[in-house]
């Protein structure tokens, strides 16, 4: 059986460009082989603000999106989080993705494609990467920055440069090697 690897879209403002970069992160997973990949908008799956009485360690969830949620990251092995930069940080919607849950994310690689302007969302990249360690997953330092990038979206399809596309492919290759060195300790 192959790796699945999520591809998380952590954006859910109107007029985002969240669909467009994750689109092309997952055709990229999908063309790198490794990985089963499905593709996760957070705007469809609709999370409520921490609205569970429980902690998420107890995984005792009472509401039907949470425990739908739970099941899209239960099974996965790997993440791919396409962020954008929100005042130096990864938006709300995909904290709020993130903390809902517990148990779910341990022991799992994920990696990071974070779009901005100068920075290419490298500044919330890094927080995530924190928040991320803190679930007891292991969040890779190759993320995949994409500066400046509106000059990259062409007719609603982003077209990346060979940098883009060489550190997407790093990216890949290493959450397939930690995917697999991982396993054991979910089991």
């Amino acid at each position: 059986m192959s790796l699945k690897l999520k591809v998380i879209i952590g954006s859910t403002r109107p007029g985002r460009a969240a669909p467009v970069v994750g689109a092309w992160a997952a055709k990229a997973a999908k063309a790198h082989g490794g990985f089963e990949v499905e593709l996760v908008d957070l705007a469809t799956v609709d999370l409520p603000l921490l609205d569970e009485p429980n902690h998420p360690a107890m995984k005792q969830y009472e509401h039907e999106h949470t425990k739908a949620w739970s099941a899209i990251v239960d099974d996965a092995d790997a993440f791919l989080f396409v962020t954008p930069e929100y005042d130096y940080f990864p938006p709300a919607a995909l904290v709020n993705a993130l903390q809902c849950l517990s148990q779910e994310w341990r022991y799992k690689p994920a990696a990071t494609v974070s779009y901005g302007f100068v920075s290419g969302g490298l500044r919330a990249a890094q927080e995530l990467r924190m928040l991320l360690a803190n679930l007891l997953m292991m969040p890779l330092p190759q993320v995949v920055p994409l500066p400046f990038f509106p000059q990259f979206i062409k007719d609603g399809v982003l077209e990346p440069n060979e940098q883009m596309t060489d550190g997407m492919s790093m990216a890949l290759t290493e959450l397939a090697k930690w995917a697999e060195a991982l396993k054991p300790m979910r089991g």
